[in-house]
């Protein structure tokens, strides 16, 4: 099959990020987008929480932020997609510009802070979709809500019965004092709260609650997260979101821009709390990986790490949805070099093989 991105994309590129990103979303709603080849073999297949994942890739929160092409998504070959970040309330986020290429690094910053339709238009659209596939909601806070957690909880309560499962989003570096919600007190309250929420909407087949968290919080922090995460309330986590720290190795002109990097320089750091979410946690929650995976090899480094599934967004910028079905063929590859036969026996091998 042609790879059409590479005719298209340097033409899209020609406009900034977040027009070509609206084109992009209109374009896979209008139908003209071609679908990718299906490739989902068994071994890539994934049941967690009860949901039967094709294969392990998703689509990052941030692409389709108002569920307008979550099946469009998968048609490109994503074993799930995740849309949002889903606030109570409408918000048309921060002032433009907001999102930039860093094309020299494949990295991208955005400040877009939370800018969506609102959580009425998410559900009528997730509501109209035949469940087909898995499509999480990532839920997020209104910039002007002094009481964060009510936030959350109309999320869940609204969405719980359209999305196969849910997301708690504190880590996002563009809404001001989001991140502070991940200290151990308020994100007791925060999590308790939602999953009350979650269960009052949904007394029984509610969907699985996770956690979103930041790649720059200190070790001593993700212990709390780790302990909170394992005292019942939540399902599982996902490592992680943008980084607002800026590697000497960038070399774009639009690397001093303010608000959360994604892409290839986030690898390393993202790759690191995930392991060591996965020590802390002792392989008991599942773990979605995600943060700078570009190839077979990444995704399968994610795996080994802990992550039972894993997610990108910011590669697309720059290889196309093309990108999803290289990588399955060449963790097809990975897993039978290394003997696995399915992708649930390559998580968290890592942490046993380095075991004295």
């Amino acid at each position: 099959m042609v790879d059409y991105y590479r005719l298209v994309g340097p033409l899209v590129r020609m406009l900034d990020a977040e027009t070509a990103h609206g084109l992009t979303v209109r374009l896979l709603e209008a139908g003209v987008v071609p679908s990718q080849p299906r490739f989902n073999p068994p071994a890539l297949r994934v049941r967690l929480w009860g949901r039967d994942f094709a294969n392990p890739i998703g689509l990052a929160a941030g692409f389709d932020k108002n569920a307008q092409v979550p099946d469009a998504m998968l048609a490109q070959g994503f074993g799930f997609v995740e849309i949002g970040s889903v606030t109570p309330r409408p918000q048309p986020g921060n002032p433009k510009p907001r999102m930039f290429r860093l094309p020299e690094d494949e990295a991208v910053i955005n400040r877009m802070g939370f800018n969506n339709e609102g959580v009425e238009a998410v559900r009528a659209r997730l509501s109209a979709r035949r469940r087909v596939g898995v499509v999480g909601a990532n839920l997020g806070k209104n910039k002007d809500t002094e009481d964060a957690a009510a936030d959350y909880e109309i999320g869940a309560a609204r969405l719980a019965s359209v999305s196969d499962y849910l997301v708690i989003n504190v880590s996002s570096p563009n809404t001001p004092g989001l991140r502070a919600l991940q200290g151990r007190d308020q994100l007791e309250s925060l999590v308790g709260r939602t999953r009350a929420a979650l269960l009052k909407a949904m007394p029984s087949g509610a969907p699985p609650l996770l956690l979103k968290i930041a790649p720059d919080l200190a070790w001593e922090d993700l212990a709390d997260i780790a302990a909170v995460a394992l005292s019942g309330s939540l399902d599982g986590l996902i490592v992680s979101n943008t980084t607002v720290a800026r590697p000497e190795t960038l070399r774009s002109a639009n690397a001093k821009e303010t608000g959360g990097l994604s892409g290839a320089p986030l690898f390393e750091a993202s790759t690191a709390v995930l392991r060591r979410m996965y020590e802390l946690t002792q392989g008991k929650l599942p773990i979605i990986g995600v943060g700078g995976i570009a190839s077979g090899s990444e995704a399968y480094a994610k795996i080994r790490a802990g992550a039972s599934l894993v997610q990108l967004y910011s590669a697309m910028v720059y290889h196309g949805p093309g990108l999803v079905t290289r990588i399955k063929h060449d963790l097809l590859d990975l897993l039978s070099r290394d003997g696995f036969s399915t992708i649930a026996e390559a998580v968290g091998v890592d942490h046993r093989e380095t075991k004295p």
